[in-house]
């Protein structure tokens, strides 16, 4: 026989209200069938529970005992089974998320964070990898949530819209362009450009729009990050492109300037994309759901 929550819970109930007879009463449960359990409890326990006189029972020591641990068990199986509600809820929970820095300098920083407000008993585990990485993670489940720039992927994911925003150039304010607000990106491409690391989604928005006006992009030094494209840019070893918003930060900080690219290339669509929404952990939906509503655009959303 092994310890079950029934037995113990029966127990309890013979101590407390004093006699089997009242217990059964209690428990709506036939007097024979607790006496039965409670035997059985003393069997397996190799020792006598209650004190069993023409008045009714009494616990013996160990009865006391095992009332006290008893009680707590069942506290501790209540909790098991409010925690895993909370998990099936969502409102307790793990989420992987991969984003391109893009989302992450932009946008994810407040929605995470009016996210985890509302449910603070859920982890946010945040990495920023390239946009075919992100997908190669979402499709091979290694993360539950990706956020990357509008493209087109493979592998039968689920993609829901997030937020736009667009591209500028970020130059030294001694540039030629730095003053000509209606340059186009084809005088763009007369200068030597600082790119970001391979499989940037800046980089190849960019280089097609090169090769759409059969010229060369000419990257003169690739970076890792935005701060490090600024520093180069501030040194003159070259021009680059960055969102819009992020580049008018950095051209406070690094005394550049941002100059918006109008062609209609330069606005992007960033997008959510999953494995299968409807197999997601609810933790995740809710994620999915928050970012929607704090994007403000609900056409197409999960």
């Amino acid at each position: 026989m092994h310890l079950d929550p029934i037995s113990l819970k029966l127990f309890i109930s013979v101590v407390e209200q004093g006699t089997i007879a009242r217990a059964a009463e209690h428990e709506h449960i036939a007097a024979a069938a607790i006496s039965k359990r409670i035997s059985e409890l003393e069997a397996h326990l190799k020792t006598n529970l209650l004190i069993r006189t023409n008045k009714g029972i009494r616990p013996t020591p160990a009865g006391i005992a095992l009332s006290t641990m008893a009680k707590r068990a069942l506290r501790e199986l209540d909790d098991i089974s409010t925690h895993m509600k909370e998990y099936s809820d969502g409102a307790r929970g793990f989420i992987r998320v991969c984003a391109n820095i893009s989302a992450i300098t932009q946008f994810l920083p407040q929605d995470i964070k009016s996210f985890l407000s509302a449910y603070p008993n859920i982890h946010v585990d945040l990495q920023e990898q390239v946009t075919p990485a992100i997908i190669k993670s979402i499709s091979e489940n290694v993360a539950d949530v990706g956020i990357f720039s509008d493209t087109s992927p493979e592998g039968g994911i689920d993609v829901f819209p997030y937020r736009e925003d667009a591209l500028a150039l970020i130059l030294p304010a001694s540039h030629p362009l730095a003053s000509n607000a209606s340059f186009s990106f084809a005088e763009a491409l007369d200068y030597d450009f600082i790119g970001l690391h391979k499989g940037s989604a800046i980089n190849r928005i960019v280089s097609n729009a090169a090769d759409d006006l059969k010229r060369t992009l000419k990257i003169k030094v690739q970076v890792t990050g935005f701060d490090t494209l600024c520093f180069m840019v501030s040194s003159e070893l070259g021009i680059g492109v960055l969102p819009l918003a992020i580049a008018k930060r950095y051209s406070k900080m690094f005394g550049l300037r941002a100059v918006p690219i109008k062609e209609p290339w330069a606005r992007r669509k960033l997008l959510i994309g999953v494995r299968s929404f409807e197999s997601l952990p609810a933790a995740a939906r809710l994620f999915i759901k928050h970012l929607s509503q704090e994007s403000g655009n609900t056409q197409g959303r999960p």
